[in-house]
């Protein structure tokens, strides 16, 4: 049962959706894409909502990458073959465009007139899978870097190539995408746009979970294999590392040359759940409560999710400095802050140095200031949104 606090939060966050995400955007197939084999797991077209941008917005484009982690065997591919995760044919017509989406000034100062897409995400893979045979058993297509190659030669086609202004972003696993392909879609626009990318809640830890097992590595090995993801991953990293490290964005990053801002929860919820405390490594379930909501933690707990924020920030403060990358690092217990009004940008919106998300990411695309702030450690600050979850909320990977 929910208790009276938890009511009143859930119809404020629903009363902020109905009055932002007044935009519903058509989904559009690229349906010239099969003929080349750029196809869902399922073998369906690939899709995007695409709301055109206006006056001054005109020739600036933001692509924002759908997340939704990823599949790393036959069995976990079927299941989500017949999900919107792995098929166009279930994938809603309208979606909702709010927060780095909307349309509106008020909610989204910097980005509301520019041509603003949502590319859907259906191969499993970040974008990076390419195997040309197709397993008549299965039907099961492998083929997420040809989506992404044919997505965007239909955007360029509809004038993202005469972009002065470029954002490729994402959320989750579309975030990891974002960085993955960051310098190849720097290098689809014209010499003289500002292009840059934003990686929100992708910078995915190699780490060992609770029980000391290399749980993730094995698991992004697993995916680069399944989808032959090898050959579409950086090359900057591949030609140093294996290509199942070169999934992290730890290894990939020092090396990216087009402007990158990343925007993560230094506790991110998702990666707590799935890569620290991962089912298989918590077998009689004493994380869950503590996954669900962060104040249930045991104090033994939070001392592995503060080794694990250490960890994080050493990753990340290991890429090295750089006058063109950006960083808003907070320490709220939460996964993806682009897509949700209150966090982006709203009245209540987590801050850093009395600046939020939205103004961050904002000033740094214009080159208005540089942003590279890591919060202090939990609890310190009181403007985050920690997500609540049910025990029925995003099932483990």
């Amino acid at each position: 049962m929910f208790n009276f606090k938890q009511w009143l939060v859930l119809l404020v966050c629903s009363l902020v959706i109905m009055k932002t995400e007044g935009l519903f955007v058509n989904i559009t197939y690229v349906r010239n894409a099969v003929a080349k084999g750029a196809v869902c797991l399922d073998g369906s077209p690939p899709a995007y909502h695409l709301h055109r941008g206006s006056g001054t917005g005109v020739n600036s484009w933001l692509i924002q990458l759908e997340g939704g982690g990823w599949c790393n065997n036959v069995t976990n591919c079927l299941s989500r073959m017949h999900t919107r995760l792995g098929s166009s044919k279930k994938m809603v017509e309208n979606l909702a465009f709010s927060a780095i989406l909307s349309n509106k000034k008020q909610y989204n100062p910097d980005f509301y007139n520019w041509n603003r897409v949502k590319v859907r995400y259906c191969d499993g893979s970040s974008f990076t899978g390419d195997v040309q045979a197709v397993n008549p058993a299965t039907n099961l297509h492998f083929r997420g870097a040809r989506i992404w190659l044919a997505v965007m030669q239909e955007l360029l086609a509809k004038g993202m190539r005469n972009a002065e202004n470029a954002v490729l972003s994402g959320c989750s696993a579309g975030g990891l995408a974002s960085l993955m392909h960051c310098d190849s879609f720097r290098a689809l626009l014209p010499m003289g746009s500002r292009v840059k990318c934003l990686s929100d809640a992708g910078f995915f830890l190699n780490t060992r979970d609770v029980s000391g097992v290399q749980y993730i590595k094995q698991y992004f090995q697993d995916v680069v294999t399944l989808h032959g993801s090898a050959k579409n991953l950086p090359r900057s990293c591949t030609s140093r590392l294996t290509p199942a490290m070169c999934f992290f964005p730890q290894y990939v990053a020092r090396q990216i040359r087009t402007p990158l801002f990343i925007l993560n929860a230094a506790y991110d919820s998702w990666q707590i759940k799935n890569i620290l405390a991962p089912r298989a490594a918590d077998p009689y379930g004493k994380w869950q409560s503590c996954q669900l909501d962060i104040k249930n933690c045991h104090p033994s707990q939070l001392k592995v999710m503060q080794d694990f924020r250490l960890e994080f920030l050493s990753a990340v403060i290991g890429l090295g400095r750089s006058s063109s990358r950006g960083m808003f690092i907070d320490s709220c217990y939460t996964h993806c802050q682009t897509e949700t009004q209150t966090s982006w940008f709203w009245q209540d919106s987590p801050i850093l140095n009395r600046t939020t998300i939205a103004k961050a990411v904002g000033d740094w695309v214009y080159d208005r200031k540089l942003f590279q702030k890591i919060d202090c450690p939990y609890p310190c600050n009181p403007t985050c949104h920690h997500r609540v979850f049910t025990p029925l909320d995003a099932p483990p990977i």
